[in-house]
């Protein structure tokens, strides 16, 4: 039950500071290690809600930026990586990158806790 809260609790809260304030694109890590401190968690279980929190708020609004263009842009983006111009590669690369940095945060926020 903590840990469907804490992946509720950050990406709501990874949502909200994306949106609503000034802050930089790294905003949501400062709110995964929040959440780790205040939901009590082991470390790994910290990690794995930290993850995939933001890999699905960043998969799903990225798709949501990206259907209404009929992926034109995400598709050449994918063509100049070498992903050979698969747009889902590219989402999914982007939700790693996401969730790995939300995850690194919630971890430290596990064994800051500690």
């Amino acid at each position: 039950m903590k840990i469907a809260s804490a992946i509720l609790l950050t990406a709501f809260l990874a949502y909200v500071s994306g949106l609503y304030t000034t802050m930089p694109w790294w905003s949501f890590a400062v709110t995964s290690f929040l959440v780790a401190i205040a939901v009590h968690q082991r470390p790994g279980k910290a990690f794995l809600s930290g993850f995939i929190s933001v890999f699905f708020l960043w998969v799903i609004l990225a798709l949501l930026k990206d259907l209404p263009n009929e992926h034109i842009l995400s598709v050449k983006v994918a063509q100049v990586l070498p992903l050979g111009g698969s747009y889902l590669l590219l989402l999914l690369i982007t939700g790693i990158v996401g969730g790995l940095v939300s995850g690194l945060a919630a971890l430290t926020g596990s064994y800051l806790r500690k």
